[in-house]
């Protein structure tokens, strides 16, 4: 599967969600969707950032969008990040990095001087017609959810 570009329309896809149901991309057209890739649950950045996002998540609501954070860890491991951070949206594993590859986000980075694949924190909006109307890449935490918010409420 090719990786999809801002202006493409979104492939549907399938993960295991922290809902218990499988998310189905196709299930959601429709309705404003923000994706964000995340590269792992309970550390300091990612915990930041999914408490951004889930400190306006009534906002973003309100703006017409759904909240969905993705990343390579098991579900049990989304269940305890989002129970531990009351997140009330779902977290979706994608271990086999199917949509981590569509996004594009798999990345080498450098850890502690050594040489890791991981996930670059990014956020995709896709529009309500099913295509990627924007995309953010090497996302810095501080003030994206709200950028997030603020490209939303002028979709």
């Amino acid at each position: 599967m090719a990786e999809v570009a801002v202006g493409q329309p979104v492939p549907d896809f399938e993960l295991a969600s922290t809902s218990g149901k499988p998310f189905r991309l196709s299930h959601h057209r429709g309705r404003i969707l923000v994706l964000y890739f995340y590269p792992k649950d309970n550390t300091p950045g990612c915990s930041n950032e999914a408490a951004a996002f889930r400190d306006i998540h009534g906002a973003l609501v309100k703006a017409g969008a759904e909240v969905f954070g993705i990343s390579r860890d098991s579900l049990k491991s989304h269940a305890n990040f989002k129970a531990k951070l009351g997140l009330p949206f779902d977290l979706l594993s994608d271990p086999q990095e199917t949509v981590c590859n569509l996004f594009g986000v798999i990345r080498l980075k450098t850890l502690y001087g050594k040489q890791v694949r991981g996930i670059e924190r990014s956020t995709f909006v896709i529009g309500r017609d099913g295509v990627l109307a924007r995309e953010w890449r090497g996302v810095k935490v501080p003030g994206h959810a709200e950028e997030v918010l603020d490209f939303i409420r002028h979709l």
